[in-house]
């Protein structure tokens, strides 16, 4: 597919030079010399139908792979790291430098090293993000909470040690390897390529490797979870503001493999979340935000009286699922007689761990609070302050993890996406979609097998952007594209999600942005049969008539999808291709000559997608500063015979360049004799389908940049063809498309219009379209005497008060004599009320939407669209407002889609009920029953399939405090008696 595109003035003239300039000369002629051209090499092209079955297996397969030397250098560090320990002795009084990643290069007054720092050498590296970094060494990084120098932190360094070189050599062999990582469950974090790590505007770190999701999900199984609080009278104060970080704490460590509730006891029992009585939901991020505001509301009252509360929690987990399960009770005492509810709901097997935070100073009651998390397999803590919370609630993760340990069952596992700028809180950061893959590293010692001692994990990031490189965009074509979801139907990359949104300059991620359900954006999946097979671990195909948005959401296109999907083997996603029928549904393959391609590949009016690999340059550290054309013409001339490079890539490029190569000619000729050029002609561009693009600007000054970086929708990216080239993929073939397109910097009373003609060629073996279609587009720049002559004519054509305008098929204004009305917007409500026939209003696209001074809250947003009716050549009607009544008049252009519009402007219509009102915007209210329903809906996921909640070698008497302690009747009754006493 080629696209050919020209920016243009509109010189001075009426109303039907206006429509002889659709036919202008230029894309004519442009057409023609890429034509004859192509008759020339004819017999070397051949058309094939795309296969989407073979194509997502192939994508798997090849996605697999690169997933799978991921997950082997993993291996190889957890390997490393546990016979590390295993032949390391624990020295109490061990002294050891380590390079403490906030203290490298720094100096005291004298001039002197500080302590753990030292010079350690950093680099600007490409690779990573062009951060500094030292790929000789890792270093240590050590939250402000945790003391550097603590034997624990010291003996683990110095054990560590030895990954050095399994970081080095890991890199070696795979060197599209980012971040790799051991995570100690004592909370320092070796990082590798070694950094210098920024604190944040306070000089605090608050990084802890033991609150990341890789490290929780990589330590335990999936688990069910029950909080339970106190919030009776003596709760009051400091002890409920420990409770509640205690709860969001817990909360924390929880996610989207998990199911949690929270129950408040006082002389009741209640649910902080009434909707979900009686059941446990899905840890996502909405539920466990929603929680800890409803946390917040917590108040006390009454006596505190836990057997009910147990009782209720008990009921819940016995419909749950058989994995891990626990009960978080969180109180400042416990007073009554609760041991025959354990012996009803959890004894003899004690399925069910149960774990007990005493909160404040206050001692008396924690043999009682001691017992209860003793006795049924669980871990006792005291929390006197708020700096010991988070120390306290990671011991559950470390007991929860003893059957894996004891078993040695190394799970990997896989994170949803999250942005790697929340791990580096550097300049440098790339807000690049991430994902990891970790794994447990577990003690080998015999002497302390039973006990289960989770050493730590190891892990390592996984760019998706890199992943999903292995899906070409000139496979999938004009409007396919690649998908990938989690086994919980969770996003992980879709060409439509949109994860960041802008606060003043500033981008940050959406609050909800790393969960994101497929069917927020494949919606016409209305039934979720496609989001159901994809989540089950399905391969299958289906076909869906959809409406897809373009133009950052402003535009619709109308649209025949087929969906193939499969499963990624060894991983919990799922990947999907789309192919649109059309298009989508065959390639066009040509075959040149490598010196006749390289010859015409090397024009200056040449580039092609930056973001596309046609070379791979990320493997060989000496090619990364190549950019893809560089790369491809030194693999070409053979100075580069090493790279790896997409063969049938680059046999479609150079076609498309030996094709386009006379259009250097013809637009240099333009510039030479401006005679032959039509009046107005500034810039011309055009497009293949292999991602190569020919720029010319036939003046020396443009009105603004144009395919800059920062305007992605006009640039082949790894996600999407440029707007111009999808819009006129599905034009009618030889009309043209004249559009306004998005522009922050155009100046006021300026209007740029795009102009695309479209050619669609037939191949002779075949009636398929070939994926030639040739497009043309011209920039409009309307002048103070343009408008004057437009608001002439309007004047002309009827005596009485009017509006007149020239809008496109999705009613924007590209003429107006309003000035004001002429914008990258469509037109107003008052003047496209009541157009039923020409002009149609469809609802699309779900989002964020944030008023200035709120919450940043997810809410189903709706952007009405209009799309103009074809088979409409000319219609007029009466618009009744009210006491007044006025006329307008609508008439194609012909072979364009564009349309004037004449509308009596003496009757204001501004005021009433409108039947089209082109940018509703709105967040759906829900009732209370409907809210509810919506919350306690959970659709379909699948858990992993591993699990390891009991070991029968397990040591239960380690269980917090001082040891077990087996509670005896009579001295279970004097604690009673003595509470008595003191209440």
């Amino acid at each position: 597919m080629f696209c050919f595109t020209t920016f243009k003035r509109y010189p001075q003239g009426v109303l039907h030079k206006l429509i002889s300039y659709v036919k202008a000369v230029l894309p004519i002629k442009v057409s023609v010399s890429v034509l004859k051209k192509y008759k020339d090499v004819e017999g070397a092209v051949k058309i094939e139908e795309v296969n989407g079955e073979e194509l997502v297996k192939k994508f798997a397969e090849e996605m697999e792979e690169m997933l799978g030397r991921k997950m082997k250098s993993v291996k190889s560090l957890a390997e490393a790291a546990e016979d590390a320990d295993l032949y390391h002795e624990y020295n109490e009084t061990l002294e050891f430098d380590y390079y403490n990643s906030m203290l490298i290069n720094t100096v005291d007054e004298d001039g002197n090293p500080v302590p753990l720092g030292g010079e350690f050498q950093l680099e600007e590296n490409e690779h990573f993000s062009k951060l500094a970094v030292n790929t000789q060494q890792s270093n240590i990084q050590v939250p402000t909470n945790v003391y550097n120098r603590d034997p624990d932190i010291v003996n683990g360094v110095y054990m560590s040690e030895a990954l050095n070189d399994i970081f080095i050599d890991n890199f070696q062999k795979d060197p599209t390897l980012t971040w790799q990582y051991f995570g100690s469950s004592t909370g320092f974090f070796r990082l590798y390529p070694g950094i210098q790590w920024i604190p944040d505007e306070n000089g605090v770190v608050t990084f802890d490797c033991r609150n990341r999701n890789w490290y929780i999900q990589a330590a335990t199984s999936p688990k069910d979870v029950i909080i339970v609080v106190d919030v009776s009278g003596s709760m009051k104060g400091l002890r409920l503001t420990i409770a509640k970080h205690t709860i969001n704490t817990i909360l924390d460590t929880l996610g989207e493999n998990d199911f949690v509730n929270i129950i408040a006891y006082s002389d009741y029992v209640r649910y902080v979340e009434p909707c979900f009585k009686g059941t446990l939901v899905q840890a996502d991020l909405d539920n466990r935000e929603h929680f800890k505001l409803l946390v917040e509301e917590l108040h006390v009252k009454g006596e505190g009286k836990v057997k009910n509360a147990m009782m209720e929690s008990f009921k819940i987990l016995n419909e749950g699922s058989l994995c891990n399960q626990a009960i978080m009770l969180i109180t400042d005492g416990a007073m009554e007689d609760f041991q025959d509810v354990f012996e009803k709901f959890n004894w003899p097997e004690r399925r069910v761990r149960v774990f007990t935070y005493l909160i404040g100073r206050e001692m008396t009651f924690a043999e009682n609070v001691k017992w209860i998390a003793c006795n049924n397999k669980g871990y006792y803590t005291h929390i006197s302050t708020l700096a010991d919370v988070q120390e306290n609630v990671m011991e559950y993760l470390h007991v929860l993890s003893r059957p894996m340990v004891i078993n040695h069952d190394h799970d990997i596992i896989w994170t949803e996406a999250y942005m790697d700028s929340v791990l580096f809180n550097t300049q440098a950061q790339s807000l690049l979609l991430m994902t990891s893959v970790a794994m447990p590293v577990f003690s080998k010692k015999k002497e302390t097998l039973s006990h289960g001692i989770l050493l730590g994990v190891v892990g390592t990031d996984v760019a998706l952007k890199e992943l999903m490189r292995l899906a070409p965009r000139y496979k999938l074509g004009v409007h396919g594209y690649a998908y990938l979801i989690t086994n919980n139907g969770y996003i992980l990359s879709h060409p439509d999600l949109r994860p960041l949104y802008k606060e003043g300059k500033k981008l940050k991620p959406k609050p909800n942005y790393n969960s994101v359900d497929l069917s927020e954006v494949e919606w016409e999946d209305t039934e979720e049969k496609l989001r159901t097979a994809m989540v089950k671990g399905e391969t299958g195909t289906l076909f869906l008539d959809v409406r897809t948005s373009v133009d950052k959401g402003t535009r619709v296109m109308f649209l025949r999808n087929d969906y193939f999907y499969t499963v990624i083997n060894e991983t919990p996603f799922s990947l999907g291709i789309v192919l649109s029928r059309g298009y989508g549904q065959y390639i066009f393959i040509g075959n040149v000559s490598v010196e006749e391609g390289l010859h015409d590949l090397l024009a200056p009016d040449l580039t092609i997608a930056s973001e596309w690999t046609y070379c791979e340059t990320d493997i060989d550290p000496a090619h990364r500063k190549l950019n893809q054309l560089q790369a491809v013409v030194r693999y070409l001339t053979g100075k580069e015979p090493d790279l790896e490079c997409d063969v049938q890539l680059l046999q479609q490029t150079l076609f498309d360049a030996v094709v386009t190569a006379p259009m250097e000619a013809y637009w240099t000729a333009l510039m030479l004799n401006t005679s032959g050029m039509d009046d107005g002609v500034e810039t011309a561009f055009l497009g293949t389908r292999s991602g190569l693009m020919r720029f010319q600007s036939l003046f020396l000054s443009l009105p603004r940049s144009f395919l800059t970086s920062t305007d992605k929708e006009n640039m082949f990216t790894l996600d999407h063809f440029p707007v111009w080239y999808r819009r006129a993929a599905e034009y009618p073939a030889g009309q043209f498309l004249y559009y306004m397109p998005r522009q922050e910097t155009r100046g006021r009373g300026h209007t740029f219009t795009w102009q695309t003609h479209t050619h669609t060629h037939t191949h002779s073996n075949t009636h398929s379209p070939s994926q030639n279609t040739i497009c043309a587009f011209f920039i409009s720049n309307f002048p103070n005497h343009i408008y004057n002559w437009f608001l002439c004519l309007c004047l002309f054509l009827s005596y009485q008060d009017i509006d007149c305008y020239v809008i496109d098929n999705n009613g924007f204004v590209l003429i107006s004599k309003q000035r004001n009305d002429v914008s990258s917007y469509p037109i107003t409500r008052k003047h496209t009320e009541n157009t039923a026939g020409v002009l149609f209003s469809l609802g699309f696209d779900s989002s964020a939407h944030k008023k200035k001074g709120d919450i940043l809250q997810p809410c189903d947003t709706e952007y009405p669209s209009f799309v103009y009716e074809p088979s409409v050549k000319e219609t007029n009607s009466i618009i009744k407002c009210g006491r007044c009544q006025k006329m307008f008049v609508v008439q194609q252009i012909p072979d364009s889609n564009l349309l004037m519009l004449v509308v009596q402007a003496d009757c204001d219509c501004s005021r009433h009920p409108l039947l089209f009102w082109l940018f509703l915007l709105y967040c759906t209210v829900h009732n209370a029953s409907v809210k509810c329903d919506r919350m306690r809906s959970q659709k379909i996921r699948r858990r992993p399939e591993s699990c390891h909640s009991f070991h029968p070698q397990e040591n239960a008497d380690d269980c917090g405090g001082a040891s077990f302690i087996s509670l005896s009747t009579s001295l279970f009754f004097t604690c009673l008696t003595f509470a008595a006493l003191v209440s």
